[in-house]
């Protein structure tokens, strides 16, 4: 059963959790410059993204905050235009649903409006293999996972996660809470597809918002569109390209 974390605390910027804060991010960042490019698409074919989320009863604290930054992204994917978002999720006994491909922010947001958390296990392994499964049909760019918990055998996660590294879908994952166990397989996820691991919390709101806008952008448009964006946006996004690969 998902556990209850305790609050982060909002922390000033010489504190040691604030230090630590900023070390992940930009340890996110580092990692990043090692990913591949954008999974190649035929011309005229829009990018593909998986949003997966933890929707356990641990992550109601701050459900709201997190369907605030998911909007921003799905806002900022539109702007670029290209992108379809597929939204799964998992909760309760053994339910793991996955929405429809949209292009639309607003039906997304409307779609994350309905979700609400319920008790139950985490199911990362459906997550990676359904992620596997859409790929299979047509390439999804990348996969962005928003959890607190891992509950399930790691090896399991990793095979899995290293098979979504040879068909080049990087996951970006965002560990809500300080839960060591989910960190240790996090971090294995996102190092076995190429992607990065980074804090999600109440005090790093606006540094992964900026993240998760880059990071959707990228897989619309790869990067050219991510340099676009962020000689508009700067901050995070600037860093990122910076870090990453040139195509």
């Amino acid at each position: 059963m998902s556990r209850t974390r305790k609050p982060v605390a909002m922390d000033k910027a010489n504190t040691p959790q604030e230090a630590s804060r900023r070390s992940d991010i930009a340890a996110f960042l580092e990692t990043a410059r090692t990913m591949a490019p954008a999974n190649g698409r035929p011309a005229g074919r829009r990018g593909r993204l998986v949003f997966a989320l933890d929707a356990t009863m641990s992550r109601q604290p701050t459900w709201d905050t997190a369907c605030k930054l998911q909007a921003e992204m799905f806002r900022e994917a539109a702007k670029v235009g290209g992108l379809d978002i597929q939204l799964v999720y998992f909760r309760g006994l053994g339910e793991c649903r996955a929405g429809k491909w949209a292009g639309d922010g607003r039906s997304l947001a409307a779609m994350m409006s309905r979700i609400d958390c319920r008790g139950g296990h985490t199911q990362i392994e459906r997550v990676l293999r359904h992620v596997r499964a859409e790929t299979g049909k047509a390439a999804v760019q990348a996969l962005v996972y928003v959890g607190d918990a891992m509950e399930e055998r790691v090896d399991d996660l990793c095979a899995v996660a290293g098979e979504l590294g040879l068909l080049k879908v990087p996951a970006f994952v965002f560990q809500e809470g300080l839960d060591p166990v989910a960190e240790r397989a996090f971090r294995e996820i996102a190092r076995l597809t190429g992607g990065a691991y980074c804090r999600f919390d109440a005090g790093a709101a606006a540094q992964l918002k900026a993240l998760l806008s880059a990071v959707a952008v990228y897989a619309a448009g790869g990067h050219r569109a991510l340099a676009n964006y962020s000689k508009h946006h700067g901050g995070s996004a600037r860093l990122l390209i910076e870090q990453m690969k040139t195509g």
